[in-house]
């Protein structure tokens, strides 16, 4: 002890840290009630799964809330198994101790008490093993104490099936058919209307048949005919036709993407070995559209076609002119839709007038009134001079870009008011010589008529002015290989599109030197168009075949239609024209085909609000 005092007589002192909160009497006796559930606190709250019956994701009502604390593998076997058996059998037990064993393990397992029974029952079968002390069979015919780790005896946690509604289903459905069958009503009906209309049409103009038979005016049974016949083909035609103002794809609503319902196909027979050059909607009347031929391989000219189509009847033109040379471009007036400018691979321009029954043009460019020396590639009319003359301007490979004014003093004919040449200084010759940039393709601002835009073979953009006869504004280094079309935005002013042979689609700021956008098609593109009804949607075709739309308000990195239109080894795509009105796309290909496809509800969304964001700037 070394005379000191023991431990345990000395006084205990409370030793408090230093960080321990000072409480009051009353702080200390208050009760704090914690409430312990069963539930997970780790277990996801998000979980989502598809169902097959509304075909949604939707997210689980109930979640699993079983946790698995501990997992240890054993190596215990069930004795009644093959290879407990076989173990007692190595292990030298007699057929009588397994049975009497098994049969007390039953009776223990029943709550029941064996008895002498069993245990003679097993004594007539063989005895008890001598060997065994009577010690050790007293002890096999006490009663075990039940397992309290065997799993018969214990419950186990299974997940419930979430409760399910199925007397609501079943009204629902049962709503949802009865929509549809009024829906099928009220079609039909309508069918069967416009049919009485039809054929009511058809009776007037039979007795109109009849009536100028009986005159002997031949020449009033045209405008007759041309009705007798759009009603027949529209009959023939009839599916197509209600496909076309009906038929929406409902695989839509499940996707993104979209799709083209093919609806009409458009081809003259005479024009069997030449190309789709260009085409165009009459802004008057919707259902009209001018369609150019001829041919892009220099070593196969020849004549052209100028042709007007209608989608009223499908088998033949409405408008047939035969051209010395091919048709390369044209413009349908937007103001006087039966004027129609055309430029030729000649070098020609030339006015047609769908007024006059003449299948010459009422005005044509020559020689003398400086006609080009290459082909002319693009035609677009410009607003009235201040005079009242009709102008419009083209654009040709000779490096030239002329504006033709329609004016007439003793004869028609058309003269040059303007002319743009697109000479540049060459930054790789050493002399800095000139050289002149072919034109290929031009368009003008939707709002201010003085700008607009050339693209060139060298694959260069040009903006320019009506204001500069002999400058450009800007130049815009856009692709590696000819620019194929170049158009304005129809809703933002600042915005347009690019697309060339070298496989790319490029959208434009005017005001920035490089391209917002770019898209590679993986083919040659031979035109791009702006939709009508959103600044936001395009659509271009390319030489394999395929039509690409896009809609960047969706989807911006792909489109969301990819669709093959004609099989790539025989013919290639070359020109596409939205509708202005109806939901409807031409394209043309290089066999002279005219295919008109439906756009799908996806791909002619309009913008809910009234101001979109692109790009940082705002858009209609």
């Amino acid at each position: 002890m070394g005379g000191g005092v023991e431990e345990w007589t000395q006084e205990r002192t409370l030793e408090k840290p230093a960080n321990q909160l000072d409480l009051s009497e009353e702080e200390l006796n208050e009760e704090i009630t914690r409430i312990l559930t069963s539930n997970n606190p780790h277990a996801p709250q998000n979980i989502v799964r598809y169902t097959y019956k509304e075909r949604t994701y939707k997210p689980m009502s109930t979640v699993d809330q079983l946790a698995v604390h501990c997992v240890l593998e054993g190596n215990l076997i069930h004795k009644d198994s093959d290879e407990a058996r076989s173990q007692r059998a190595q292990q030298g037990l007699i057929k009588g101790q397994y049975t009497m064993q098994t049969s007390l393990n039953l009776s223990i397992y029943k709550d029941e008490d064996p008895g002498e029974e069993a245990v003679e029952m097993v004594e007539g079968e063989g005895g008890v093993n001598e060997e065994m002390g009577d010690e050790e069979s007293n002890v096999r015919k006490e009663r075990k104490l039940k397992n309290q780790f065997n799993f018969w005896d214990r419950g186990s946690q299974t997940l419930n099936n979430p409760l399910r509604c199925t007397m609501y289903d079943v009204y629902t459905e049962e709503l949802q058919l009865q929509e549809k069958n009024k829906e099928k009503q009220r079609t039909q009906s309508s069918k069967e209307d416009k049919r009485e209309t039809k054929l009511l049409l058809i009776f007037n103009y039979l007795t109109s048949f009849f009536f100028f038979f009986q005159s002997d005016d031949i020449s009033k049974l045209a405008r007759v005919s041309t009705n007798m016949e759009r009603m027949v083909v529209q009959n023939i035609f009839d599916d197509i036709a209600q496909d076309f103002q009906y038929f929406e794809d409902s695989a839509d609503e499940f996707s993104e993407g979209g799709t083209l319902l093919p609806l009409w196909k458009f081809h003259y027979s005479k024009a069997k070995r030449l190309s789709v050059t260009s085409l165009c909607w009459n802004q008057k009347y919707q259902d009209l559209f001018g369609v150019g031929l001829g041919s892009y391989d220099f070593t196969k000219q020849g004549s052209g076609m100028l042709l007007l189509y209608t989608v009223k009847n499908c088998t033949f033109p409405q408008y047939i002119f035969s051209t010395d040379s091919s048709v390369m471009c044209l413009d349908i007036h937007t103001k006087m839709s039966y004027l129609v400018a055309v430029g030729f691979y000649d070098g020609c321009v030339a006015v047609y007038n769908l007024k006059l029954k003449t299948m010459l043009p009422t005005h044509k460019s020559s020689v003398l009134s400086g006609k080009h020396t290459d082909p002319v590639w693009q035609v677009r009319w410009q607003k009235d001079d201040m005079d009242n003359h009709h102008n419009f301007f083209s654009v040709s490979s000779d490096g030239r870009v002329v504006s033709w004014t329609l004016i007439k003093v003793l004869k028609e004919y058309v003269y040059i008011r303007y002319t743009l040449s697109l000479k540049r200084l060459d930054a790789l010759s050493p002399e800095g010589a000139e050289t002149v940039d072919s034109g290929r393709c031009i368009d003008f601002h939707k709002e201010f008529d003085n700008m607009f835009l050339l693209g060139t073979e060298e694959g260069k953009i040009h903006k320019s002015s009506k204001a500069y006869s002999n400058h450009l504004i800007q130049t815009y280094n856009a692709h590696n290989m000819a620019v194929e079309a170049v158009r304005w935005n129809h809703f933002h002013p600042r915005v347009f599109i690019s697309c060339s042979y070298d496989w790319t689609v490029k959208i434009w700021d005017h005001t920035v030197p490089t391209p917002m956008f770019t898209f590679d098609l993986n083919a040659a593109v031979g035109d791009v168009s702006w939709a009508p009804y959103s600044s936001t949607v395009f659509a271009a075709v390319t030489s394999d075949g395929k039509v690409h739309v896009f809609d960047l308000n969706t989807n911006k990195y792909k489109a969301l239609c990819q669709q093959l239109v004609v099989a790539k080894d025989t013919s290639q795509l070359t020109h596409i024209e939205f509708n202005p009105v109806h939901p409807i796309i031409i394209v043309g290909d290089d066999h002279g085909y005219i295919n008109c496809f439906k756009l799908s509800p996806n791909l002619r969304k309009k913008p809910k609000v009234s101001l979109l964001t692109l790009s940082g700037f705002p858009v209609k």
